[in-house]
């Protein structure tokens, strides 16, 4: 049986020595969250029985439990919803994730470079690493995402690479080949070597590109919620009893597929406004209201109302410094693409928006 050994680090090339030998020897890695407070990396390694911490100051065991054997990587979940979990996956998905991965991209081997750039305590950034390592790819390491050093290393060998939107808005995106963005609602238009992903820690990292299933990925919609099938998926919860390799997974996300059989994801089911007893999808209207460019950013949340119920709110840094948005104005601007009942009735003008440490803005902390 093998043990969980936390690495204490941002991406590195240590990192990656050490991720290899614990795989090398049979045991499971999990990449701990360095923007967390040392109280809160110490919750987690007694929560998920790590038994080895690593950093690059050295080693030291303490007591945890034993894992099953094919396990390969721990990832904790945001947690924005309550404590974090931790999801399990073997190596046999990471592999899947990254052989669907490069041959959806044309990766070769000869010429392409992955550069991480994301923090690797998320599936996002760990799977850049995976991948290079699964496929034999050219890799480069980034501790943290600059925008400066981003752009040089794509005008200095690095062809590909994952970001989140806000990271993309400050490169200029034509020095890669391919790059992957997810983990937030993308801008309303991208360049054509844009690729905007979809999945979850669940699911092994993205599973849908530009709203198209990989290879082996099945994709049902049942009661308005993404359900899916893919040889990516995730083992288990920690303490949890592995899932069926045959049953579908309910991401806990709605959508559907538009005519053309792309997935078009509205957002968490919990995330829904219900107004006048009409259902609003916040990511709908967020993306009408991109194409408006009146907000740096912005998200749209409900808010309770005796009469309503929840009335449809728009929260977002204005682009002009007076602050003169009108919501009459925004309302007849988007009167053409929404229905009555989802258009906006109110603004709230903040400074910035919460977000976790990929990007992600926090809407329960709105």
């Amino acid at each position: 049986m093998g043990k969980l050994i936390a690495l204490d680090m941002n991406a590195c090339d240590f990192f990656v020595s050490k991720l290899l030998q614990a795989w090398d020897e049979g045991n499971c890695v999990f990449p701990l969250d360095q923007r967390l407070p040392q109280a809160g990396k110490e919750h987690l390694v007694r929560a998920f029985g790590v038994s080895e911490i690593i950093s690059e100051t050295g080693a030291h065991r303490v007591k945890g439990a034993s894992m099953e054997p094919d396990d390969a990587l721990v990832i904790a979940t945001s947690g924005t919803t309550g404590n974090p979990k931790g999801v399990v996956i073997k190596n046999a998905a990471l592999q899947a994730s990254s052989r669907m991965t490069s041959s959806e991209l044309g990766v070769r081997n000869s010429s392409d470079e992955w550069l991480c750039c994301i923090p690797v305590s998320h599936i996002g950034g760990f799977s850049v690493i995976s991948r290079a390592l699964h496929n034999g790819v050219g890799l480069k390491l980034h501790r943290k995402f600059d925008a400066t050093l981003c752009e040089e290393a794509g005008r200095n060998g690095s062809t590909l690479v994952s970001l989140v939107p806000t990271a993309l808005g400050r490169i200029d995106p034509s020095v890669f080949r391919k790059v992957l963005i997810g983990g937030a609602a993308a801008p309303h238009s991208l360049p054509e070597n844009v690729v905007t992903t979809y999945g979850l820690t669940e699911t092994g990292s993205g599973i849908v590109y530009n709203g198209t299933p990989l290879q082996n990925v099945q994709i049902e919609i049942r009661d308005g919620e993404i359900v899916v099938q893919t040889p990516t998926l995730f083992d288990r919860y920690l303490g949890d009893e592995p899932r069926n390799n045959d049953a579908w997974f309910a991401t806990g996300d709605a959508g559907f597929f538009q005519d053309d059989q792309r997935l078009v994801i509205t957002g968490r089911l919990d995330d829904a406004i219900i107004t006048g007893g009409e259902k609003v999808w916040p990511t709908l209207v967020e993306r009408e209201l991109d194409s408006l460019g009146l907000f740096s950013e912005h998200v749209v949340v409900g808010r309770q109302d005796q009469e309503w119920g929840q009335v449809v709110t728009i929260v977002g840094v204005p682009n002009t410094p007076d602050n003169s948005l009108d919501i009459k104005d925004i309302r007849a601007q988007l009167r053409d693409t929404l229905p009555n009942y989802a258009l906006p009735k109110a603004i709230e003008i903040v400074d910035n928006l919460p977000r976790n440490a990929m990007g992600k803005i926090l809407r329960r902390s709105i």
